[in-house]
């Protein structure tokens, strides 16, 4: 990925138009500034009280017939939500965009028990069809090209009559109405949960969430227990904040409260309304009183279109749900901290990613943290022996001369190997090769050229 220049300027044309658009509508604030500060203060207020907040959001959806269930982990959440869709007995899911999901692979574990799930978002329908995780936390195929596209809608509906943005959403809307009508549960995400009503906030620019969640008979809303926000009027600071971060819009084009089941006298909405609330490490996050702020995130995308390295590798490479400086702090918390640990060295540790943040995270000082937590624990015996022996032949005048000349000898010994019961460290070498070795060092090639 790295060296596709042509993908890398596609990433960067794009991430300069949001900047534009993004800076247009941060001028239109008042003072942004006083804005990111007091959003800071309303997540630190609502983290900080999320045992009474929780409490509050719960009492009041189940006041009105919905049905929360708390799942301590991901594997605990998808075996709530498909013991749901079993005991409908439905077979076909219609999904809006919920980045929840993909951290916990909720549509793989759906798709093993059996049933048919579906992405109404166009970003998550394009990269579904190609059989890949999305690539941005707001822009899910921003590493497509019109032509890319095309060409995939061809192959896999059978309909592409142009390249043409508004012809080949035309396209997935003509499939994805069918899917809608034939759904027997629609699945979201929440971008928050207003505690003083017992709420969940969805945001979009489609209306897919609106379908998903109004059409068929049985809702499930899947979202991490920081998404709490104390109360209702907050939305008036959070919403033009999120679209103004996140897309560079004045406001998302849909923004919808959902607060329980239909009611009597109520014409449209589902008949049984779920949420599942989402652990998955959050607590343990949430005891660490130096890095809890990370919590704060409301998933605009803003710090990942800053950040010089997403502009470089782009979000595929970080081998993650949550890619960019956001991903980098909080992927160790979730996924494990000797395994992730290389997250926080991608990283230049400019701040472009703090300046950024709409709730004023501190993400760069918490790479910092990362690193130096990673250092403190014991690496495992291969990393340990890897670094010993590097240690020995960096200190080693003749090894280190013997191994620039006959290094690439054994170089073609990585690929069959890679991957296997000899390769200690499979996690990392199977999405990844080594730079190929010179065979003349370029202190050889000054050398003879003088």
């Amino acid at each position: 990925m790295t060296r596709d220049l042509g993908h890398r300027q596609h990433i960067r044309a794009a991430l300069r138009n949001y900047e534009i658009a993004r800076d247009k509508r941060k001028a239109a604030f008042q003072d942004w500034q006083a804005a990111r500060q007091a959003a800071a203060e309303t997540k630190w207020e609502a983290v900080n009280h999320l045992d009474q907040h929780l409490v509050e959001l719960v009492t009041k959806l189940e006041s009105r017939g919905t049905r929360v269930h708390w799942a301590g982990t991901g594997a605990q959440a998808c075996d709530i939500i498909a013991g749901i869709v079993r005991d409908r007995k439905a077979r076909s899911i219609i999904k809006s965009k919920a980045m929840t999901s993909e951290e916990i692979h909720l549509n793989e574990a759906l798709e093993h028990a059996g049933f048919d799930v579906v992405e109404s978002d166009l970003g998550e329908f394009i990269v579904q069809l190609r059989h890949e995780p999305p690539y941005h936390i707001v822009f899910p195929s921003m590493h497509l090209t019109r032509g890319e596209i095309r060409e995939l809608f061809q192959r896999e509906l059978g309909d592409a009559p142009s390249d043409n943005p508004e012809e080949l959403t035309m396209v997935a809307r003509r499939v994805l109405r069918k899917k809608y009508i034939a759904a027997d549960v629609g699945i979201t995400g929440a971008n928050f949960a207003i505690a003083e009503t017992g709420m969940i906030s969805i945001t979009e620019n489609e209306g897919n969430a609106r379908l998903t969640a109004a059409l068929p008979k049985t809702m499930i809303a899947l979202l991490g227990i920081e998404k709490v926000l104390p109360r209702l009027e907050d939305l008036a600071l959070f919403l033009p904040m999120l679209a103004t971060a996140g897309a560079g819009q004045p406001m998302s084009g849909y923004n919808t409260l959902y607060g329980g089941p239909r009611q009597p006298g109520e014409c449209d909405g589902p008949e049984e309304f779920h949420v599942v609330l989402l652990d998955n490490h959050r607590t343990s996050l949430l005891a660490d009183a130096e890095q809890r702020d990370t919590l704060h995130c409301i998933r605009c995308g803003a710090c990942l279109n800053v950040c010089p390295i997403f502009r470089n590798v782009g979000g595929h490479t970080y081998g993650t749900t949550y890619s960019g400086p956001i991903g980098s702090v909080i992927t160790p918390h979730l996924r494990g901290l000797q395994d992730w640990k290389h997250l926080s060295f991608a990283s230049s540790l400019c701040g472009a990613c703090t300046e950024a943040c709409p709730v004023k995270i501190d993400l760069h000082h918490h790479l910092l943290q990362n690193r130096r937590n990673a250092s403190d624990q014991k690496p495992s015996f291969f990393e340990r022996l890897a670094h010993r022996a590097f240690a020995v032949i960096a200190n080693s005048t003749v090894l280190w001369s013997l191994g620039k000349k006959l290094g690439w000898l054994f170089q073609p010994l990585q690929r069959p190997i890679k991957g296997t019961a000899l390769d200690p460290a499979q996690a990392w070498t199977k999405t990844r090769d080594l730079a190929p070795i010179a065979r003349e060092s370029f202190k050889d090639w000054w050398r003879k050229r003088k």
